[in-house]
């Protein structure tokens, strides 16, 4: 493989000082440990705001969420006196893990050679000790959908807690062959006769590998079958086995991939990127496909668009009846996810929809919506706590919780953040000392 081998300031308050120090002695060693918060305000997402709640985890997993909940003799308990609780945010579009340095070739890990190479997975070529891993996390986001980037057909994309020592301790149970579907965007160096002659052979060799996976998929079983890596995994995508994540952004291009997939009969498929999703939002919705839109934060697609269209986009389509999760498509600033939300909620989407599309939807739509997404008995412990809005820039995030590990809340910018708070101009770290 050529390239799978890859502010938020937190000023932590008082009363949640010995807390995030107990918890990180005694949770994050043994995750069998079982420990209540209580006195909380919890946004469990999917039934409601709990005043003065308590949320009981064990080894991992939420064992009870409310106000009434009875706290075993054997679980440690810390009061959080008044503190927001919400379910981890899903960023549904990263390079997480796969890319670091984008000026040296062996710290990204995202793009393989070749245009058709559906077999090539995400999930073994995240680096569980990427630097922007808890640059994101300490921002409350707990899960991304890493995607292989370039191509056709650039890979299998994972979706991936933002804890582990390994990739498969990572895995958060999805993954989806990503297809770049054939734009009408010319480039400058192009005419527009030249695009729409390249997106008509784009096309026409996407339809091709198409047809041989599902003839492949028919004579899987047949004894003189030889394995065929590209081909075995389209036809995964092609009984449904794992999503299919396509790529697409202009109107015209949204509606000729909706022919596309009524015309082959394709159910398990989610659109990305739709940043021109609003012009075509009734024609998405009629089609039943959820979307991952975003970034959020981004320019109109054409100079005769609105200066808000992207950040009205997520709420056009949201209102027509499309589930929307959101993403950011970034890797180091895969923390702002929460400031695309934030422009997604002010511009007509409501800050509960807003919400609902960094974590429940998002997780419906990667098809791990038993597991992560809401505060819910059964699902895992993925949340964090807050001193108000995650939305809003002043609010301070205290602690995240994956996994029901208490993660550690430091990163690379808050180290390099509080090794320069007390510097003085002209002070030198070792003072020269006369002989």
């Amino acid at each position: 493989m050529k390239k799978f081998i890859p502010l938020i300031i937190l000023i932590a308050l008082i009363p949640f000082a010995t807390f995030g120090q107990q918890a990180s002695n005694e949770i994050r060693q043994e995750n069998s440990t079982k420990f209540a918060i209580i006195n909380a305000k919890i946004y469990t997402v999917t039934n409601g705001i709990i005043e003065n709640g308590t949320i009981l985890v064990n080894k991992g997993v939420i064992e009870a969420v409310g106000t009434d909940v009875e706290i075993p003799s054997d679980a440690a308990v810390y009061d959080y006196n008044g503190g927001e609780v919400y379910p981890g945010m899903i960023d549904s579009g990263t390079q997480l893990g796969l890319k670091e340095i984008g000026s040296i070739d062996e710290a990204q890990d995202f793009d393989e050679y070749g245009d058709i190479t559906p077999q090539m997975e995400a999930l073994t070529a995240v680096n569980p000790n990427s630097e922007a891993i808890p640059v994101t996390r300490v921002s409350g986001v707990t899960t991304t959908l890493t995607m292989p980037a370039g191509g056709l057909l650039p890979g299998t994309a994972a979706t991936i807690n933002l804890f582990g020592y390994t990739p498969d301790q990572m895995y958060a149970g999805s993954k989806g062959i990503v297809v770049n579907f054939p734009n009408s965007r010319r480039s400058w160096r192009q005419t527009q006769e030249q695009a729409d002659r390249a997106r008509e052979q784009a096309l026409e060799d996407l339809n091709d590998v198409f047809d041989k996976a599902e003839l492949y998929a028919e004579i899987e079983d047949a004894d003189d079958t030889r394995y065929y890596p590209e081909m075995e995994a389209l036809a995964n995508a092609i009984r449904g086995e794992v999503l299919m994540y396509i790529e697409v952004n202009a109107a015209k291009d949204i509606l000729s991939a909706l022919e596309w997939i009524e015309d082959r009969g394709y159910d398990n498929v989610v659109f990305t990127g739709v940043s021109e999703g609003w012009r075509v939002a009734d024609e998405i919705a009629e089609a039943g496909i959820p979307v991952i839109a975003g970034p959020v934060l981004s320019t109109p697609t054409r100079s005769s668009d609105a200066y808000d269209a992207a950040y009205k986009n997520p709420d056009v389509m949201q209102k027509a009846g499309v589930k929307v999760a959101l993403r950011t498509g970034d890797t180091e600033n895969a923390r702002n996810l929460p400031y695309n939300a934030a422009f997604a909620a002010t511009y007509g989407m409501g800050r509960e929809e807003a919400l609902k599309a960094v974590t429940i939807n998002a997780a419906e739509i990667m098809g791990v919506g038993d597991t992560i997404g809401s505060i819910e008995v059964g699902k895992k412990a993925n949340f964090f706590v807050a001193n108000g809005d995650p939305f809003e820039t002043k609010t301070q995030i205290l602690n995240v919780f994956i996994d029901g590990y208490l993660v550690p809340m430091t990163s690379r910018q808050i180290e390099l953040y509080e090794e320069f708070l007390d510097r003085k101009p002209g002070l030198q770290k070792y003072p020269v000392t006369e002989n």
